[in-house]
């Protein structure tokens, strides 16, 4: 393989373990935030179950699927 293609190579290789650094530390980081009783949309209970699956867990399973259905634009 040519110099210029191994550099291609490794230089793919690095933006992608740049990218999946940064994503871990950003799951990280919402991990350690602490949840909310409570829904900050509807208002409604967020389940024990729910904030202990999830301890950072702000909206209710309800909310925050409509969140990511909206944001996937279905």
């Amino acid at each position: 393989m040519s110099d210029t293609g191994e550099r291609a190579i490794e230089a793919a290789e690095a933006a992608v373990s740049l990218e999946t650094a940064r994503a871990v530390a950003n799951i990280s980081a919402g991990l350690a935030t602490i949840g909310s009783d409570e829904c900050e949309d509807c208002g409604d209970d967020i389940p024990a179950a729910r904030r202990e699956a999830l301890p950072s867990a702000r909206r209710c399973v309800s909310c925050q699927s409509a969140i990511e259905r909206e944001a996937r634009g279905l």
